[in-house]
């Protein structure tokens, strides 16, 4: 039998707070949670959500670094973006803070000053990379040098992004430091390690033996670091961005991130309930879940759980539902390369459509296995299941009880076989998505709640109130009866998931007390009860809108490229006097048409300055309407020996750059030149 809470405290990976939240961060993380927090919610429980910015590390100071600005200048852009793109989607967080406040700072250093005082930490000497005319040391991402294993000049000291081979800095070829450009030395440092091998044999027990139910992936990534071997881990840099270790002797010290970052979960619940947030942490019918994302695995259920277990004072958590990553349009997100679909713009480009994606993320949830998001998708989803499918069911029963009993809900007749068969499944329905839910599938718990909008379309489309209308207006009110009681139920059901779509349809229906415990009964909707005013709950997505959106991530797809590129090799060193002998001519473009039966060649005929001359050039698929090229003025080699090509006698050669995509663009003069002049 499984272990019963009084209540439950929910947290979510602090989102780094150096660039916007994107899909993949709500896809694996924020959303989840919310449905959590809020079918919890609906059912009475006592529940807290924290969220809040993680603001320390090396990623801040670079990018402070090159914008010109301080860590803090970075960290209050991107909390105040990603909090308000927060509430803007409905994420209902019960505080939503910082790792940069004081009341974060002062637990972090208690936390890590109780573990020091009872001798938890173990103190390690060695050498790391030192930048004497920064006169700092280097963290890993402020060295660069040669990728050992690809040969990429840019791979970072902790990771190559050409290969995706985790580094150290040792292994870079010529390393050097990104703050000064010069050669880093070996220098002396010590800190202070977590000393996780010493926590191993508690942990295996705690997490392969008593917590098998743990999500496969989030199990097996355990078991993968425990049979290696826990080794130490440090829980200081040498940085001036973050909390200062609160020891002597560490001047220039601070936490590092992954030690400071998850104790901000319990600094945000001292911010919000300062005289009562030990409940929340050290009681023990407080049951604890983490939500995050795979690469957080690790320090959630070994790194973090082995620093409360030091202190010996918290709880530790009972689950953490990770989730795989989200991949966008068949390629990784990646906020470097701007490949992402940013919440903040959605939210401007989509107004009022908040549970369309929220919808969508839910169901290609990347919940056991990495899975992936594309616009198509995305205007199906909406066309074919909110508005074909809740959309359509909803409006259709609010319509023809409009039509056919004044907009008040009608009294339920003698019920018929398949009206009983339609209210037991019907009521169903809790007991499934409850399952669902508490076992951390989202993903078929809408699935399931979206089942039943199915079922009352079915019934409607069996039924035909339509018709029946015409001869039997008592049949016709128990039929419309059931289907309101099913809109009932579908704003229940589907409030975790659509929270915005469930409140436009209790005000459709005109009733707001409907709890979780209300799911499943079909009296929820009483004889008489005159309804609300209705709309459309969802309109259809149209092919231009995604269109605009694919071509955005196209653009940004060509400028990665073009960053990226790199011209080819330069040919092999010629003489001078062998380039004097090309003659380039500027002439003007006299006829352009394409050569019958070829696709590649076009015939240009040029005003050279001293006659006319043809020029066959191989360019075609660049200009499809080589007309357009008539009057133009372009290069050409003069004195190129003429070849026949196609029957057509070609004298001289036009020049053309290619593009790093292929594309060809005539070679031209930046102002007019009289035909026939030299290019010199």
């Amino acid at each position: 039998m499984s272990k019963q809470f009084k209540r439950t405290l929910i947290t979510s990976a602090l989102p780094y707070a150096n660039g916007p939240v994107h899909i993949g961060h709500l896809a694996g993380v924020y959303v989840p949670a919310d449905i959590y927090a809020r079918y919890l919610r609906l059912k009475g429980e006592e529940v807290l959500l924290i969220g809040g910015s993680d603001e320390h590390g090396i990623p801040i100071t670079i990018k402070a670094r090159n914008e010109g600005v301080t860590p803090q200048d970075i960290v209050d852009r991107y909390h105040t973006l990603i909090k308000k793109s927060f509430e803007e989607f409905g994420i209902t967080f019960d505080i939503y803070s910082r790792t940069t406040s004081d009341i974060h700072k002062e637990t972090a250093s208690n936390f890590f000053r109780t573990l020091y005082d009872k001798d938890e930490f173990s103190e390690q000497e060695s050498e790391q990379y030192y930048d004497e005319e920064a006169g700092q040391f280097l963290a890993d991402r402020y060295i660069t040098g040669t990728c050992p294993h690809c040969g990429n000049e840019k791979a970072y000291g902790d990771q190559c992004e050409q290969c995706g081979t985790s580094l150290s800095p040792s292994d870079l070829i010529n390393p050097k430091s990104t703050l000064s450009g010069s050669k880093p030395v070996m220098r002396k440092t010590k800190h202070w390690y977590l000393p996780l091998d010493r926590h191993e044999a508690w942990l295996r027990q705690w997490i392969l033996e008593d917590h098998k139910e743990w999500k496969t992936n989030v199990y097996g990534q355990c078991k993968s670091w425990l049979d290696l071997g826990l080794q130490p881990r440090a829980v200081s840099r040498d940085l001036d961005w973050g909390v200062p270790v609160p020891v002597e002797g560490a001047d220039g010290k601070v936490l590092y991130v992954w030690f400071d970052a998850p104790i901000g979960y319990i600094s945000n619940t001292k911010e919000l309930l300062p005289d009562n947030w030990e409940k929340w942490w050290k009681d023990e019918e407080t049951k604890l879940v983490h939500f995050i994302g795979k690469d957080n695995i690790v320090f959630h259920c070994i790194v973090f759980p082995a620093m409360l277990k030091a202190e010996g004072s918290f709880i530790l958590p009972e689950n953490v539902p990770a989730n795989e990553f989200l991949n966008l349009e068949n390629d990784k997100i990646s906020t470097s390369r701007n490949w992402a679909v940013w919440l903040h713009e959605y939210l401007e480009e989509f107004p009022g459509k908040q549970d369309i994606l929220r919808y969508v993320l839910t169901a290609n949830a990347p919940e056991t296995k990495d899975n992936d998001f594309t616009w198509k998708d995305f205007q199906a989803r909406n066309n074919n299941e909110l508005v074909a499918v809740l959309g359509n069911f909803v409006n259709r029963a609010l319509v023809l009880t409009q039509k056919y009993f004044d907009n008040k809900v009608p009294a339920s007749g003698e019920l018929t076989e398949y009206d009983r068969e339609t209210i037991a499944e019907a009521g169903k329905v809790k007991a499934v998505v409850e399952y669902n839910l508490e076992s951390y599938h989202f993903r078929e718990a809408q699935k399931e709640a979206m089942n039943l909008a199915r079922l009352g379309n079915k019934y409607l489309a069996d039924s035909e109130p339509w018709k029946i209308a015409k001869t039997d207006m008592e049949r016709t009110a128990t039929i419309l009866n059931i289907a309101l009681q099913i809109t009932a139920n579908l704003a229940i059901v589907f409030e975790p998931f659509l929270p915005f779509s469930s409140a436009k349809i209790k005000t459709f229906i005109n009733t707001e007390n409907l709890g979780w415990n209300d799911l499943g009964k079909f009296n929820l909707l009483p004889e008489g009860h005159t309804l609300g005013e209705s709309a459309l709950l969802f309109e259809k997505i149209e092919d231009e809108v995604i269109e605009k959106q694919i071509q955005k991530l196209l653009d940004t797809k060509k400028a990665n490229e073009a960053s990226e590129h790199k011209a080819n090799p330069i040919k092999e060193v010629i003489q001078f006097d062998i380039f004097e002998k090309l003659d380039i001519r500027v002439g003007r473009v006299l006829e352009c048409e394409k050569v019958p039966k070829t696709d590649k060649l076009l015939r240009f005929l040029l005003d050279d300055g001293l006659k006319k001359r043809t020029i066959l050039s191989g360019i075609a698929a660049h200009y499809p309407n080589p007309q357009e090229l008539i009057g133009k003025q372009v290069c050409f080699i003069a004195n190129l020996e003429p070849r026949k090509m196609r029957g057509l006698l070609s004298e001289g050669m036009i020049l053309s750059a290619e593009n790093a995509d292929g594309s060809l663009s005539l070679v031209a003069p930046t102002k007019e030149v009289l035909p026939g002049s030299q290019v010199v």
